[in-house]
């Protein structure tokens, strides 16, 4: 399956936002999306997901417009940068809302066994983060939206979901952005710059550099 999006025309109070905008993302590859602050990476993934209508846009499933929101489809789920759980839910509960297996949760962040009856205010941000990447994650969706999944959690935890999204590409298509490049440099197959409303596809370090988007003297 492929899923793609362009000619996409957003301005926000009259300023344009997306305007140049071609991604292609495909089954069994992960699409990384870099940007600088409203850059437009948030919008994009509304855009795809349907609950931010731009002024036009053109997304397609394998070659063919799409008649409906992606999200009255049933076929995606959705990480934003906000909250996504409410706080008074309990973790047991919301795990059974997802249909997600909390012991093979459990097999994988055996940090958390003890919050298995507590509630979502009493995690911390980061502890949070974890539990909605993986929820999502595991939703058994054919598209996934990570809207920074990496941000506010351990580094021992970016590589845990590293290693399972490179496992959950094999039946999804995966679509990320994050501010740490080099994070999703290292799990996408395919990486974007948006730039002054346009994207531009990015091979590799290097090209990152020379747009600007990574200092010169950086280390990789």
């Amino acid at each position: 399956m492929t899923l793609e999006i362009d000619s996409v025309d957003l301005e926000f109070d009259g300023k344009k936002v997306l305007y140049g905008i071609y991604i292609k993302s495909e089954h069994g590859k992960v699409t990384g999306i870099l940007g600088r602050n409203g850059s437009g990476k948030t919008s994009l993934l509304r855009i795809l997901f349907g609950d931010l209508k731009p002024k036009y846009k053109n997304i397609r499933c394998n070659g063919k417009c799409l008649p409906r929101p992606l999200y009255r489809t049933g076929r995606i789920a959705y990480l934003p940068q906000h909250p996504l759980l409410p706080k008074h839910l309990s973790i047991h509960r919301a795990f059974e809302l997802f249909n997600v297996s909390w012991e093979q949760f459990m097999n994988l962040f055996q940090s958390f066994k003890e919050y298995k009856k507590k509630r979502i205010k009493d995690l911390s941000s980061g502890e949070i983060r974890v539990v909605e990447t993986y929820l999502v994650l595991m939703s058994n969706k054919e598209i996934i939206l990570l809207d920074e999944p990496f941000s506010f959690i351990a580094p021992i935890y970016v590589e845990k979901f590293t290693a399972l999204i490179n496992q959950v590409k094999k039946r999804s298509i995966i679509i990320l952005t994050d501010h740490f490049y080099n994070d999703i440099l290292a799990v996408s197959d395919t990486v974007y710059l948006l730039k002054n409303g346009c994207s531009k596809n990015i091979e590799d370090m290097e090209e990152l550099k020379r747009e600007g988007y990574v200092n010169q003297g950086s280390i990789e």
